[in-house]
């Protein structure tokens, strides 16, 4: 790839990939992005599009995320009045319920996620660790699953594991409080 000496294209080529990649990206792609080549110019470019962005937009940032990528995504404080408009979802439906079973019984074996999700968790598994929304301990020869703080930053959470737990079953309350079927979560 040629190198680009431009500040304004390498910053246009930044701002399109933050855009158009949906998920966080590593420094390294966006050094790569923008055609810079240049650790330290990319950073300063990425920092400008970061200031604009505070300045022009109430509802969307640019996050750094824990392991250091960064995310052009809705602040979560919005994206719950969003969630509708969106043209699609985050996660099939399927791999966010492995989530939100994942969230509310952490930490939880891989064993017992096949035993209730089937064996399909083992895809809903890999995607989720590539989007580092959960980590594993082995532990013999099984793995125990919990959320990770990127989880807890790009989906709003705020608290604790337990406080976590908490609002979940309240929301399962209120569900079967309205007469919809309501998926069995054993409480331990």
């Amino acid at each position: 790839m040629a190198r680009i000496e431009n500040a304004a294209e390498a910053t246009a080529r930044i701002e399109a990939a933050l855009y158009a990649a949906g998920r966080p990206l590593k420094m390294e792609e966006i050094i790569r992005a923008s055609g810079t080549e240049s650790r330290i110019k990319t950073q300063g470019l990425l920092e400008g599009i970061i200031k604009k962005t505070r300045s022009a937009f109430v509802a969307i940032e640019i996050a750094m995320l824990p392991d250091g990528s960064y995310v052009f995504q809705i602040k979560p404080e919005h994206s719950a009045k969003v969630k509708r408009y969106a043209s699609r979802p985050l996660l099939p439906n399927a791999t966010l319920k492995t989530l939100s079973y994942i969230a509310y019984r952490q930490p939880i074996s891989s064993k017992e996620l096949v035993s209730t999700r089937g064996t399909g968790v083992y895809a809903h598994l890999k995607e989720l660790r590539q989007l580092d929304y959960i980590s594993h301990q082995n532990v013999g020869r099984l793995k125990i699953y919990t959320t990770t703080e990127k989880f807890q930053k790009y989906f709003g959470i705020k608290g604790d594991v337990e406080d976590l737990k908490q609002r979940l079953f309240s929301k399962v309350r209120k569900t079967a409080s309205k007469g919809r079927p309501v998926p069995e979560i054993p409480v331990q």
